[in-house]
């Protein structure tokens, strides 16, 4: 007897059709001039499950439903998708009706224990904005360029031997330690911090989403334990989190919310480099002719004295393109119309929530980035080799065309830190190593579609590489 194949697109095609019909009594009808409303077959839940399972294919058939924006019910929550981007600034910049702070105070609280006054994100992110930019910033970069030229040197050993590694597991776990080195400790423990960092970190979406086994959340709890005490250590501080904690003193805030913000800002600081290198590298080495291109503009480069690279930074740009997944999440705090591009107009509740995914729309929208899913590393560049900053849609200048580091008050802080240590790592990697696929043939690895939604995506699996020192080293 034939069986109906549940995954199949037809059912799911069904399930969308009859399910506003059995689940309409459950709540008041929306009211005029609303986004289009999917709650989901599923009182309560709707679509929690199968947005929590892969939120880019999700929304990417919930859009081809309903347009560039509409309402999804989420375990029990409201929320509105607007996916175009010359609409966004109606969401970015009104700091009346919408609100981020307690979003992000709910999700602090849930994954690291952390709770501060409820006015300390504003004063947190002034002192985020003094220490990542200006004299400060130059001299972070300058400390990590020193702590990444030796873990690569000491990681390539001696020369001519030939290592293998998983290149998620290379990138991750230099620019981990390198940027730890710099920003917390500068001791020996290194190693040991990115082990934890790494279990925790991995398991971090489930424990966001309160879906840890018995097992994991004994494992997390291990690694959170471990993390607190090797961040409470006063021992070999640096100078920024030596600054930090005395920011945190002034704040008022306790003791032991002190280490709970610092691993705040361990993930928040190294969360995303490491999978972004992998990626740049990842990209590189299975497509031939940009790894070419990128190579030949570096070799006349040196970090004494660098140059213009618009094709490693196109490079860089495709690369974050494909695989930077921030949600830019707000809560309507009152009645608000939302007004788009085009003029037309549509009103949002009072305690439902609004978000914006670049990773679907600008990213990968078809009529802003053709034929988005491919990796063209050439893709921000003119014909004359110069920067490529504008892109059209239907014949319009597009404001937003990419935002891997998010936008408006929710952006991230030290995006130039970070940018600049993903540069450093590849250029050392490039020039100091001989790195190749030990398969030719091997294709990157698959997304890990639990990422969503937290910065730089992750692959399921690795891609297993080789390296060694060059023989003939570049002068520095």
């Amino acid at each position: 007897m034939r069986t109906l194949n549940l995954s199949s697109k037809f059912f799911v095609n069904i399930l969308d059709r009859y399910a506003n019909y059995f689940t309409s009594f459950l709540i008041p009808n929306r009211q005029h001039k609303e986004p289009p409303l999917d709650k989901g077959l599923l009182p309560w839940l709707g679509h929690a499950l199968e947005f929590g399972k892969d939120a880019l294919k999700f929304l990417t058939r919930m859009k081809e439903k309903h347009g560039d924006i509409f309402t999804v019910r989420v375990a029990g929550q409201y929320v509105t998708i607007l996916l175009d981007p010359n609409s966004f600034d109606s969401v970015l910049h009104d700091t009346v009706s919408l609100d981020f702070r307690r979003i992000r105070g709910q999700v602090v609280q849930k994954i690291f224990g952390l709770q501060v006054p409820s006015n300390m994100q504003t004063s947190e992110r002034k002192w985020m904005e003094v220490h990542f930019k200006g004299v400060n910033l130059i001299e972070l970069n300058s400390s990590m360029n020193i702590h990444l030229r030796n873990l690569v040197l000491n990681a390539g050993k001696t020369c001519g031997e030939w290592q293998q590694e998983g290149l998620f597991s290379l990138c991750y776990s230099l620019l981990f330690r390198a940027g730890y080195l710099t920003l917390f400790e500068g001791s020996d423990n290194a190693a040991a911090v990115y082990q934890e960092f790494r279990n925790f970190d991995d398991l971090l979406t489930k424990l966001a989403r309160g879906s840890l086994k018995r097992d994991e959340k004994k494992s997390v709890d291990t690694s959170q334990e471990k993390l607190l005490r090797f961040l409470s250590s006063q021992r070999g501080m640096e100078p920024w989190k030596r600054s930090y904690q005395n920011f945190l003193n002034k704040e008022g805030v306790a003791e032991e919310m002190q280490a709970k913000a610092l691993l705040l800002q361990l993930w928040t600081t190294q969360c995303n480099a490491g999978p972004a290198a992998f990626w740049f590298l990842g990209f590189l080495l299975t497509h031939p002719e940009a790894m070419e291109a990128v190579r030949s503009e570096v070799r006349g480069l040196s970090l004494k004295h660098p140059s213009s690279t618009p094709v490693f930074d196109s490079a860089l740009s495709e690369t974050l393109r494909l695989t930077a997944a921030v949600m830019i999440r707000r809560e309507v705090v009152q009645d608000k119309t939302l007004v788009m591009a085009n003029g037309q107009e549509y009103r949002l509740r009072r305690g439902d929530r609004v978000c914006l995914f670049p990773l679907l729309g600008p990213q990968m929208d078809p009529q802003i980035h053709p034929e988005p899913q491919s990796f063209k590393y050439d893709r921000f560049l003119n014909e004359d080799r110069t920067v490529k900053n504008t892109f059209h849609k239907n014949g319009e200048q597009v404001r937003y065309h990419t935002l891997p580091w998010g936008a408006g008050r929710s952006s991230c802080v030290g995006k130039e830190f970070a940018v600049n240590a993903i540069k450093q790592f590849v250029f050392l990697l490039l020039t100091h190593l001989d790195l190749e696929l030990c398969d030719p043939e091997a294709n990157l690895p698959p997304v890990n579609p639990s990422r969503y939604g937290y910065g730089m995506l992750q692959p399921e699996g690795d891609l297993q590489v080789r390296f060694r020192l060059k023989r003939i080293l570049p002068e520095m």
